[in-house]
């Protein structure tokens, strides 16, 4: 255990200051705002504040007989994992919530950590997203999309009834927003469709008005938008688009990468993205006999990487969390005047109705599970 721990030590903050340059340009980091010349200890407060995510070794192995380690081919899932660890955060503990080390965390924190540790009965491990992943045609052991990432954690979600998320992964490049609402205003137990109809009109008409009545019935929103920017290489036309969602309060960054090389981006400074790289093998840790986990190896204590956006797999998936119905209205807003503003090629669209050519939409509910697996 003692020689595990030393293991996991990560090199202190103070070593990497010096890898981001002096700059009057703002860095934007999940919709917060800094500035390196005069606050660059928030700047990584902020950085370590984050859920890390690595590689892992010595863990049970995965369906009994599987792997017990995740290196060389779970980077994706790691990422996945780090953008709803995001998500929990904001939900649980508020986006302006730090971590300080040895600092006693609240109950919460440890709550959401658990949720991650590498074991078959944690709702968010390695085990279960790697094994919901057989029903998306994905093997144990081999190497996950942005798509298909997304599509694990709309599942695993509808077993998190701590949490109680309303995923939405758009089809098609298109955010269909009354598909949303109505997901969102969905009631527990799907009672008649009359009530969610009136939960969808009493919310429009109270749009912007952030009283309690009108959000008593929202479950908080994880909006998952995948997206091809470009054939080969990312299409520059995106690119302006691609950096304002990073400065969106609602933003949980993005999913993405390099072919096989996978990371989460969270923000960037000029032409470079900012994103946290789970390529690094840590050994298995466990939660302690009261409930808390040794956190020291789950974050970033050091600068951050940067890549320059041009280098940017053009396959990514954007994420965001709306707590609340007013928050999503104003994602809206700012999708409309940010991102559609160009007429030219849209990063993706954003519709009021449901496309009529489309399927029905039927929110997800949580499926019966009779098999060992996920």
């Amino acid at each position: 255990s003692v020689l595990s721990r030393y293991e996991n030590q990560i090199t202190i903050l103070s070593d990497y200051l010096e890898e981001f340059p002096e700059t009057d340009e703002p860095v934007w980091i999940l919709g917060r705002q800094h500035h390196l010349n005069t606050d660059k200890s928030k700047f990584l407060l902020d950085i370590s504040a984050r859920l890390w995510f690595t590689y892992r070794r010595k863990f049970s192995p995965i369906g009994g007989t599987g792997p017990s380690s995740d290196a060389g081919w779970g980077c994706m899932l790691r990422c996945g994992q780090m953008m709803l660890a995001q998500a929990l955060i904001c939900r649980h503990l508020g986006r302006d919530w730090q971590w300080e080390k040895h600092k006693k965390q609240p109950e919460e924190y440890h709550r959401i950590l658990r949720c991650f540790l590498d074991r078959k009965d944690c709702c968010y491990s390695i085990h279960q997203m790697a094994q919901m992943g057989v029903g998306e045609g994905k093997s144990i052991g081999e190497w996950f999309g942005p798509n298909t990432v997304a599509q694990v954690l709309k599942k695993l979600a509808l077993f998190d009834e701590w949490t109680s998320l309303a995923v939405y992964v758009s089809m098609d490049n298109t955010v269909v927003i009354e598909d949303i609402k109505k997901m969102c205003w969905s009631p527990p137990q799907s009672s008649s469709a009359a009530h969610s109809s009136a939960h969808l009109h009493r919310s429009a008409l109270g749009r912007n008005k952030n009283t309690a009545g009108f959000c008593t019935g929202w479950k908080p929103l994880l909006l998952i938008i995948p997206l091809r920017l470009g054939i080969n290489h990312i299409n520059p036309v995106y690119i302006d688009a691609f950096k304002e969602c990073f400065k969106m309060p609602q933003s949980l960054g993005a999913l993405g990468g390099k072919p096989n090389n996978a990371y989460y981006f969270i923000g960037f400074l000029g032409n470079e993205l900012i994103y946290l790289d789970p390529h690094t093998t840590q050994s298995f840790v466990d939660w302690e006999e009261n409930g808390t986990v040794d956190d020291q190896s789950f974050h970033c204590q050091q600068a951050p990487h940067r890549m320059k956006i041009m280098n940017l797999d053009p396959s990514v998936a954007l994420g965001f969390f709306c707590k609340e119905e007013c928050d999503f209205d104003n994602w809206c807003s700012l999708v409309q005047k940010e991102i559609l503003k160009q007429q030219s090629l849209r990063m993706f669209e954003l519709v009021q109705k449901h496309p009529p050519h489309w399927p029905p939409f039927i929110p997800p509910t949580k499926p019966e599970v009779t098999t060992t697996g996920a």
